[in-house]
């Protein structure tokens, strides 16, 4: 189905032919109609189906259609990066519009995103710990929303959401227009459906979740000890390409990173523990093609859209079969190809085999050729816990010990020199404290900005005190 048969407003068909898409995916071709009609809708959708345009475009089209001023709509999202990502979306659908949009979510200063909420952006783009924060205060208010989306509900769920998205929908008016996409619908989240829908349209309720027809899958059966071994091995052969290698903690994920630096492979790292900065930074380096390998835990799972990403590696094979799923629909996005490997311990055989049952398939196997399967690792990737936590307590020792020899530490009486002015009210530094650099925004006051800022730019700010980790 092509784009312009479904009677948008011309401001976003031109939009949608700057951006170079031509026919709908199946996903937008089912829900644009009903949401443009104002139907409430409850979509099973994969990422990588198409389903951010599939609930943009009617609600734009809707907002132009009766043109108000105030936040109108609502978009709730898991993590940082699907919100980051939702509002370069929207920016780019509504490049002619004059309809503006920000985004708010944890790891970056709350200043530029209270402008927001007090300049009244058209569209508001928020994952649920931060918006929260932010209504605590008057100046946060929800009460002209007109359009509610809950992106990845599921995830929302599985992360611990769902308390906090109940408090949310608490702050908004009854009167609505709801789109609820899920990639799965367990029965927490059909009983959250059921709660906030209204007669709605079902699309594809009843399909069973599974991987983008374009990857090809396969699994590399592997003692735990040669996996990075075998990685490093994939990758110098080039039978891997551009690659996000899902690790299953951070910890490993550290580890795994250090080991591929090591040997001359440049990479990236991303999970929760790493600032909003240091996220952006390697998701663009990545994007960019600076660097071919993204190690990551499950937060780039969902969200994460990569054009011509050519492999996904399973270094550890996920516990649930629907993180498999998402994990390798990271590749073969929009009808592209792609290819999916799975590392396969015989601790891990369990897990593979609830995978095989979830998607239907029993997955390839595959021998790489001439590889020492049997050799061991000179250094373990995964340092046991309680090793880890005495290194760290002997180098806080050490520290300390040096800083009371040097007379840095506790109880050295080296006096404090305080720098007071001629007035003598105590100086602070506080010339560049709470400066805030815009938030990422277009319409309204000017150009559009980018969704995410370069290194050391607007999300590069420390996480501010009583934040929420998204």
């Amino acid at each position: 189905m092509n784009f312009t048969e479904f009677a948008l407003d011309a401001r976003l068909v031109r939009a949608i032919g700057d951006l170079g898409y031509v026919s709908a995916t199946p996903i937008q071709a089912e829900a644009i109609p009903p949401a443009m009609a104002g139907h409430d809708v409850l979509a099973a959708a994969m990422t990588g189906s198409g389903k951010t345009a599939a609930f943009l475009l009617p609600i734009l089209h809707r907002l132009l259609e009766s043109p108000r001023p105030g936040t109108r709509v609502l978009v709730l999202a898991p993590t940082r990066e699907l919100a980051a990502q939702n509002l370069a979306a929207c920016e780019g659908f509504a490049r002619h519009t004059g309809i503006s949009a920000a985004a708010v979510f944890g790891g970056v200063g709350m200043g530029p995103q209270e402008r927001a909420f007090r300049s009244g952006v058209n569209v508001l783009i928020a994952t649920p710990g931060r918006l929260l924060d932010h209504l605590r205060y008057p100046y946060a208010k929800l009460d002209r929303i007109d359009h509610l989306v809950l992106d990845e509900a599921d995830r929302m769920l599985d992360m611990g959401f769902l308390p906090d998205v109940r408090r949310v929908l608490a702050r908004l008016p009854s009167e609505r227009q709801t789109l609820f996409f899920s990639a799965t619908l367990p029965p927490e989240v059909r009983r959250l459906s059921r709660d906030m829908l209204r007669n709605a349209t079902a699309i594809n309720v009843e399909r069973q979740a599974a991987p983008a027809s374009g990857i090809t899958q396969a699994v590399f059966p592997v003692p735990g000890a040669a996996k990075s071994a075998l990685l490093l091995e994939l990758l110098k052969r080039d039978e891997i390409g551009s690659v996000i290698v899902f690790a299953r903690t951070k910890h490993r994920t550290n580890r795994l990173s250090d080991y591929l630096e090591k040997r001359g492979v440049p990479n990236a790292r991303m999970h929760g523990n790493r600032s909003q900065g240091q996220r952006t930074a390697a998701l663009a380096d990545f994007k960019s093609g600076r660097i071919r390998v993204l190690c990551a835990t499950d937060i780039v799972a969902r969200g994460i859209d990569v054009e011509a990403l050519e492999h996904v590696v399973n270094f550890d094979v996920p516990h649930i079969p629907a993180d498999y799923i998402h994990r390798v629909g990271r590749t073969a996005r929009a009808d592209a190809v792609g290819e999916a490997f799975t590392f396969v311990s015989p601790e891990e055989e369990q897990d593979l085999r609830a995978i095989e049952r979830a998607i239907g398939v029993k997955l390839e196997k595959r021998v790489l050729a001439d590889f020492d399967y049997q050799q061991k690792p000179a250094e373990a990737l995964e340092i046991p816990i309680g090793k880890r936590l005495a290194e760290h307590r002997a180098r806080s020792a050490g520290k300390h010990g040096a800083r009371r020899a040097d007379g840095r530490g506790p109880g050295a009486r080296s006096p404090q020199v305080e720098s007071r002015p001629a007035d003598g009210r105590r100086r602070d530094d506080q010339s560049s404290r709470g400066r805030e650099r815009p938030a990422a925004r277009s319409g309204m006051n000017g150009a559009a900005a980018p969704a995410t800022a370069p290194r050391g730019g607007a999300f590069a700010h420390a996480r501010p005190r009583g934040g929420r980790p998204y």
